[in-house]
């Protein structure tokens, strides 16, 4: 007889967001820059974050905007270059392609990955500033700063290395302390030291160069963070609130002494260029501007950055970030006027690990396209979530990677789904049983992983995405233990209705948690999906293109959202509905994973 009652009238249940009005999500993700390969610190603190956050606003119907690319005029970038002897543009092709790979792998569906030296990100760029200095926002003023006299030329930011002024911290860059996140000048280091050429004995000279008022634009960026953060993370808001409300700010400086970056629409400053901290934020702008162009609505941007639109923006950055999100690119946008400020800025602190921050020059890392070569995506999506530094720094060791992978996501989730889907392909044909009358454990465990949708959904709005991935956990075991009650490998020899109505419902239970589940493990829940007799594809699909304009070419990350047809809404399995052969989702590690990667470690150091 045809399947109806409770599961029927869950599977309609009306959520309160399927009645509000669809919002446009501008997904802002840190620039990462263009002078080496990244690795776990970075993924788990900017990278994999935004991707969780932007796959649950469009399973619930939000249209997103996922923008970032590659930070080509960082000095890390020229530095690098300098120290091998090549083209900044060289190395910048080297690592963006590099990027771009990884994530296409690790499943970070960007609308549009690019990078900075692109035509449109110098137009945008040249405009940001010519629109401050109309304004009155932008100044000229002569600076001192370090000269190297061995190597004939100044030294901004990343050339030169000392004591933090703030901290004390040795070895800080010149621009900013990676210990306490202060930003200062490079002449205020102590000990001060030339990256070029090792010169201790530097010299300060004035040179003159552009500065951003940022005292001008303070009563007005003040008064924004004074409203409405109440969904701010603590450690993001107090640290720009207490700056701006004890301390008086500087006029910054927005061009260096520099062959390599975006070029000051001025004449006679043919030797300078606009600083990066200035160029890199424009980025998200000039993404969303490249991304209109490609899709070939050159206006389309605008409805994620007009304030009137009712668009929302969130930025994802790891706490070195903090200080330009939170108030120096808030202040830019003020003083353009007419652009979209920032919603949220949901900023991670630091995963270490072994006690100690990632350090690439001193081999105290893992890099993502080995980690990707040698465990599965989603096992490091999982595990990288499950630890998520996002109030606190967190300590990522090889032991608790195997822990969570092994214990958690092996033998909770995928042993569910592994157990239940084998028995109901091989004991009913291959097909979702036809269910009886549902009893008072049926309803509970299907109503319990049917408010999933509003408790785990609430946590991925409010970027709580370690909460998330545990309430998802707890349902999951919820489920084994409703399979291990009803144990229907027992009762299909006595009671074969009521083994049906047992297989039945947590099928039915897997299909809904495989939704919870999907933002965070995206490729095995597509596996699933298919899986359970269900077609199409949850999510978009993510791929790579070619782009030209006058600066050259370069390769994109793109992500199209036609083929998605997820939705974050409980829908009901049909009895008789044919299913796959199952396949493990998940690869279960070997216990001496620890021990051999430490001794690799050990061996490359």
């Amino acid at each position: 007889m045809p399947f109806y009652g409770p599961v029927e009238a869950i599977s309609r249940f009306v959520y309160p967001w399927s009645m509000s009005p669809r919002r446009k999500i501008l997904v802002g993700v840190a620039w990462p820059y263009a002078n080496g390969e990244q690795h776990l610190g970075h993924i788990a603190g900017a990278y994999l974050p935004p991707d969780i956050f932007a796959r649950y606003q469009r399973m619930i119907g939000n249209e997103v905007l996922m923008v970032s690319g590659s930070d080509t005029h960082g000095t890390p970038v020229s530095v690098r270059a300098e120290a091998e002897g090549v083209d900044p543009a060289a190395v910048v092709e080297r690592y963006h392609a590099g990027f771009v790979d990884s994530y296409l792998k690790l499943g970070l569906t960007f609308d549009l990955f690019t990078h900075t030296d692109t035509e449109i990100h110098w137009d945008a760029t040249q405009r940001m500033f010519l629109r401050h200095r109309e304004g009155g926002y932008i100044y000229n003023d002569t600076q001192h700063q370090l000269y190297d006299t061995e190597a004939g030329r100044f030294l901004p930011d990343r050339y030169v290395e000392g004591d933090c002024p703030l901290c004390g911290r040795p070895g800080a860059r010149g621009d900013q302390c990676d210990d306490c996140g202060g930003t200062y000048e490079a002449v205020e280091l102590g000990h001060p030291r030339s990256r070029l050429t090792g010169n201790t004995r530097l010299e300060v000279r004035p040179t003159e160069h552009f500065f951003l008022d940022l005292g001008k634009l303070q009563p007005a960026l003040r008064e924004w963070l004074r409203e409405g953060k109440a969904h701010w993370r603590p450690n993001v808001i107090r640290f720009a609130r207490a700056q701006m409300e004890h301390e008086t700010l500087r006029g910054r400086p927005i061009t260096r002494d520099l062959e390599w970056g975006v070029a000051i629409p001025v004449d006679g400053y043919d030797d300078k260029r606009i600083y990066v901290w200035y160029d890199a934020v424009i980025g998200y702008l000039s993404a969303s501007v490249e991304w209109a162009q490609l899709t070939g609505a050159p206006e389309a941007w605008r409805e994620w950055w007009s304030p009137d639109g009712g668009a929302r923006a969130y930025y994802f950055i790891g706490k070195d970030n903090i200080p330009f999100h939170a108030m120096m690119w808030p202040a830019m946008l003020i003083g353009h006027g007419g652009l979209q400020l920032p919603w949220d800025v949901p900023a991670n602190e630091y995963l270490n690990m072994y006690g100690r921050k990632f350090s690439k020059s001193r081999g105290h890392v893992i890099g993502i396209r080995g980690a990707l070569k040698r465990y599965q995506a989603d096992a490091w999506r999982y595990a990288l979530t499950a630890i998520a530094p996002e109030g606190n720094d967190v300590d990522f060791t090889w032991d608790d990677f195997v822990e969570r992978v092994n214990n958690e996501l092996v033998a909770n989730w995928g042993n569910l789904v592994n157990r239940v889907l084998g028995f109901a392909h091989s004991r009913f044909d291959g097909r979702v049983p036809e269910p009886g009358p549902l009893d008072d454990p049926d309803r509970a465990i299907l109503a319990e992983v049917r408010d999933g949708f509003r408790t785990v959904g609430d946590l991925y709005e409010a970027v709580k995405l370690k909460q998330a991935l545990m309430e998802a956990r707890r349902l999951s075991q919820q489920a084994n233990l409703y399979v291990h009650e009803k144990a229907p490998w027992k009762t299909l020899k006595t009671d074969p209705e009521r083994a049906a109505t047992s297989v039945f419902v947590v099928l039915q239970v897997i299909d809904w948690l495989n939704l919870l589940w999907a933002p965070i493990l995206p490729h095995s829940s597509q596996q699933l999906h298919e899986m359970l007799g269900r077609e199409g594809r949850l999510f978009g699909r993510q791929y790579t293109e070619t782009v030209r304009d006058a600066r050259g070419s370069h390769r994109v990350l793109r992500y199209d959202h036609a083929p998605a047809v997820g939705v974050w809404a409980p829908e009901a399995l049909t009895p008789g509905q044919a299913l796959q052969k199952p396949r493990p989702l998940f690869t279960k590690l070997d216990t001496d994973v620890a021990e051999r990667e430490l001794q690799d470690s050990a061996t490359a150091g």
